[in-house]
């Protein structure tokens, strides 16, 4: 029975891949193997789960195999099988076998028809690879996934501005989400001394000896689950982006956040549950914070101008109230919430345009006024603050840019003495020297063993602020990433267990991408007569060829799991030690700005309005 399981991952897996190589022109054959994909996988999850209940519904936890083991570290993947896989299993298949079968006619001649189907096999991949996952490790595999995948569909219209500044927006606070997890897995090396599994976690003995002499490392792991969660589930303060997200045509609207991507968060949180169960100060934190979102999502959704914000911001509130009965336990009730918000979500989604289409004929033939509700007869001064604050939705976005985008940008602006003659010269001869006392031990002062890996690890953030601020040269831009990983694999080099492997572990995969992309940008630079960061160019148009094997670079260089250095971070975190939180700080914010700043120059160089159109094209839309 055990084996089946692998089913599940393997038949998204084939039905992706051969959606890649059927052209485009082929549209009816596109949608049949999506839908008979997502059918067949349906199908199947009604006969494994039926055949799972009347075996008396046991819990399935089965080790894979090992990508790579060193010294207390294994990274393995793992799959878990229980009633919340059950249950996500389900209401996965028939949303997305719903959704492509709606899509093989909404998008009917549409320009990326072929494009849509194949990230929607490949969310739905990842999607299978959480909710199997029986580790964290697992799960970061599919996480990253559905990351990758949200960013494509928002800016799935990729000629116009809105959607593509939309997409890079989200992709900011999933990259946030990314890092509380891994974050999250560094300290359980640390707890545990080993990669710890869901299956272990219900182990309530083994969970109480570690955290009652842990107690504070088991709180901020807490923490670090929840930020992921929030992020991934669009609750306070993340909500503001989860209406942006709704650029996207209709049907990823649906399915993503309407259904299932936005329930991640809460899966995450349940799968969980038995770590941070026994913690009462985190437990009234999530509910807390839950009825903070359900409260501000609720008067956010009544003032929207547009009904796929009002269902946003509704579907916001109701999985803020998930959270509560999480926090209270209820994890039925919860599941039976996740199900009915994500079904109804998505009806409401396929329906909206018809719904549009109605309520306008109504304002012209059976015009209706506006009804007295409850707030009517509270004070206007709360009525209209309330009202305002609504408008502005809490000023989570202006938040979010004056507390964490706009410091960075302004200190990036600071580095001007940073150019790419200047960088290559000043890390040569840094990084010439760290190495040379990194694999000379005798030559470092033994009080400065401490502070290099700092040195060098704020060094790397340095840079990778640069390369985000940066709007002049993409070359710049580009080099500066790659020397940030360079520097965040030095500092760690200074810590004792550290070998050569790891690095080739690390780094393969970003040199590797480094060096492809670096040929891309030259080749662009070539064949078009300015490239830089300062607007969106569109050159996806006249060269999607190039903007393919630039975006494969950008997700190497980000952490992918496409390449070695997927796995590398997490080694990278392993040898932080528990004692080195600023280090480990530095890391994080190098790993979010990092995979930021090569989202960016994709973005800005490849997608949004084509610079060369000469017909006229809106910066903004409405």
């Amino acid at each position: 029975m055990e084996w089946f399981i692998n089913v599940f991952i393997v038949l998204p897996l084939i039905g992706f891949l051969v959606s890649l190589i059927i052209p485009k022109r082929k549209e009816n054959l596109l949608s049949r193997i999506s839908f008979t994909t997502v059918g067949i996988q349906l199908f199947a999850a009604v006969g494994f789960i039926s055949f799972w209940v009347f075996n008396n519904a046991k819990v399935i936890n089965v080790k894979e195999f090992s990508i790579f083991k060193a010294k207390d570290y294994d990274f393995y993947v793992d799959f878990y099988f229980d009633r919340i896989t059950a249950t996500y299993l389900l209401l996965g298949a028939i949303l997305t076998f719903i959704i492509t079968i709606y899509s093989r006619y909404y998008l009917h001649r549409e320009e990326g028809y072929k494009r849509f189907f194949n990230v929607i096999l490949f969310f739905y991949l990842g999607f299978n690879i959480v909710i199997f996952s029986g580790n964290l490790e697992t799960m970061f595999i599919g996480w990253e996934i559905l990351g990758i995948s949200s960013f494509m569909l928002i800016a799935f219209y990729r000629d116009r501005y809105l959607p593509v500044k939309n997409a890079v927006k989200v992709f900011s606070i999933y990259r946030i989400g990314d890092v509380g997890v891994i974050l999250a897995m560094w300290l359980s090396h640390h707890l545990w001394h080993e990669n710890i599994s869901f299956y272990k976690l219900g182990n309530y003995e083994l969970v109480h000896e570690h955290l009652a002499n842990h107690s504070m490392i088991g709180f901020v792991i807490s923490i670090m689950i929840f930020i992921s969660a929030a992020a991934k589930s669009a609750q306070f303060p993340f909500c503001s982006w989860l209406p942006r997200a709704m650029e996207g045509p209709t049907p990823s609207s649906a399915i993503f956040y309407g259904s299932l991507s936005v329930h991640i968060g809460v899966f995450l949180m349940m799968r969980t549950y038995h770590f941070w169960e026994h913690q009462i100060s985190f437990r009234i934190f999530v509910g807390s914070i839950g009825l903070i979102t359900s409260l501000t999502a609720t008067f956010s959704a009544r003032v929207q101008a547009t009904v796929k914000s009002q269902i946003a911001y509704s579907s916001i509130a109701q999985i803020g109230l998930i959270f509560i009965e999480i926090a209270l336990g209820l994890e039925t009730i919860a599941l039976v919430h996740v199900a009915g918000n994500a079904f109804l979500r998505t009806y409401q989604l396929l329906v909206s345009p018809s719904v549009v289409s109605y309520k306008i004929r109504e304002q012209f033939y059976n015009y209706i006024p506006r009804r007295k509700t409850i707030e009517d007869s509270w004070p206007k001064r709360l009525e209209y603050s309330l009202y305002i604050m609504s408008l502005k939705e809490w000023n989570l976005d202006t938040f979010m840019y004056k507390n964490l985008w706009n410091p960075l940008k302004r200190f990036g602006s600071k580095l001007s003495f940073l150019t790419f003659k200047n960088v290559f010269v000043l890390f040569a001869v840094v990084f010439i020297s760290g190495i040379i006392l990194a694999y000379n031990p005798k030559l470092v002062n033994p009080t400065w063993k401490f502070y290099l890996p700092l040195i060098y690890g704020l060094l790397g953030l340095v840079m990778v602020i640069k390369a985000f601020t940066e709007r002049a040269s993409v070359r710049l831009s580009w080099s500066l990433i790659i020397t940030n990983h360079l520097s965040i694999a030095l500092a760690i080099s200074f810590n004792e267990h550290f070998d050569f492997s790891h690095h080739i572990w690390y780094l393969s995969g970003v040199l590797v991408s480094g060096i492809v992309g670096y040929l891309c940008i030259q080749r662009l630079r070539k064949l078009e007569k300015w490239v830089s960061l300062d607007q969106f160019y569109g050159h996806i148009q006249e060269h999607p060829k190039i903007a393919l094997v630039f975006l494969i670079a950008c997700l190497g260089v980000a952490g992918f799991p496409i390449t070695p250095t997927f796995i590398g971070e997490d080694l990278i975190f392993s040898h932080v030690h528990e004692n080195q939180v600023l280090l480990a700080a530095f890391i994080a914010l190098s790993l979010i700005i990092n995979g930021l700043a090569a989202i960016r120059i994709y973005a800005r160089i490849f997608l949004g309005p084509a610079s060369k159109n000469k017909i006229g094209a809106a910066k903004r839309s409405a």
